[in-house]
């Protein structure tokens, strides 16, 4: 069985080709900037009124480098779709300054850009560029989705349907979609979309990045030998933690990883474990929240990935970096791709 895996960071996008008739270290891996970041780029070397299309994305530096196009004299024009990549609400993107397409106007001057997390056809043009196959019996991809409601804010969606997916012990395995994917997630859905675009009628499993990670972490070589431990992800935007004990996630924490010291890390992670954490005490740090079914029976260790990892170094923790199938990279890949065995 192959297995394409892809995990869509804010800094890189992560991918592994898993083929089960090898080790897993024989894997070939790529590292490659997240979309965000190239098209950003893009973006900044054209000197004519842009004009976007494709899909949801993750927005990360486009906004910002839209709006300095914008200062520059140019028109930003996005269709509706792609343009909830800078707000859900076409109300607040228009708000900026950015004009949604429109049927009785003439874009042909325009410089066309597609916006999406995942390009496949991109993909598949250098994997054969090496002559590697791109031929996959599944597809498993990872973005971080905040969710949409129009009646509540991101922060407090989010972590809304993360308590709602917990309300029993769980394996991070269940945390993958595949025909069960809910509408409001509507980053994964256009991922779906954009795969389904490219000629793929298998539907692809996808998973929140957040949670591959943490499924990823669990099969660390320590962490395998672990019964009763923390797994955290240290992300550049959000910290995500959870506590594992029998192999299910017993309670979980997220915050913006901005707010947090080592200090505050260090309490937070310890009252994880001991149960005592309280949403009310995280969401008032301006954080997303904490959710706790049961206290773990101890910390034997905190295992820890994500590109701002060493503030684990600013505890007395006893932690170690994960390095499932020996690559720190790697960890929301493998996730993925034991998401996809079961």
């Amino acid at each position: 069985m192959r297995i394409l895996a892809i995990d869509v960071g804010t800094g890189t996008q992560d991918i592994m080709i898993y083929d089960t008739e090898k080790e897993l270290e024989n894997s070939i891996k790529l590292v490659l900037p997240s979309p965000h970041l190239y098209i950003s780029q893009q973006i900044r070397e054209i000197e004519n009124d842009i004009y976007l299309k494709g899909e949801i994305m993750g927005g990360g530096k486009i906004k910002n480098t839209l709006l300095e196009h914008k200062k520059k004299g140019y028109d930003v024009v996005l269709e509706v779709k792609c343009a909830k990549t800078i707000r859900d609400n076409l109300e607040q993107v228009k708000s900026f300054g950015f004009e949604i397409a429109s049927d009785e106007k003439d874009y042909r001057d325009y410089t066309k850009i597609t916006l999406g997390d995942i390009n496949i056809t991109k993909l598949s043009e250098f994997l054969l560029g090496y002559d590697l196959e791109f031929d996959f019996d599944e597809i498993a991809i990872a973005v971080q989705d905040h969710g949409y409601n129009e009646n509540m804010g991101d922060r407090d969606f989010r972590f809304e349907k993360i308590r709602e997916k917990i309300s029993r012990p769980i394996s991070p395995l269940e945390f993958g979609f595949r025909d069960d994917l809910p509408e409001y997630y509507t980053r994964m859905q256009a991922v779906r979309r954009t795969i389904k675009d490219e000629g793929i009628e298998d539907v692809p499993l996808i998973m929140d990045t957040k949670f591959a990670s943490i499924a990823g972490m669990c099969y660390d070589e320590i962490a395998k030998n672990l019964n009763s431990f923390i797994v955290i992800d240290i992300g550049n935007g959000h910290t995500t933690a959870a506590s594992i004990e029998d192999g299910k996630i017993q309670g979980v924490f997220e915050h913006h990883t901005s707010s947090l010291t080592g200090e505050s890390l260090e309490r937070y992670m310890k009252r994880l474990a001991s149960g005592e954490i309280t949403n009310e005490e995280v969401y008032n740090d301006h954080g997303h929240g904490a959710h706790v079914l049961n206290p773990i029976s101890k910390i034997e260790k905190v295992i820890v990935s994500g590109p701002k990892r060493e503030l684990i170094e600013k505890t007395n923790l006893d932690w170690h970096h994960a390095c499932p199938g020996g690559d720190v990279m790697m960890t929301g890949t493998i996730g993925l791709i034991k998401t996809a065995l079961g």
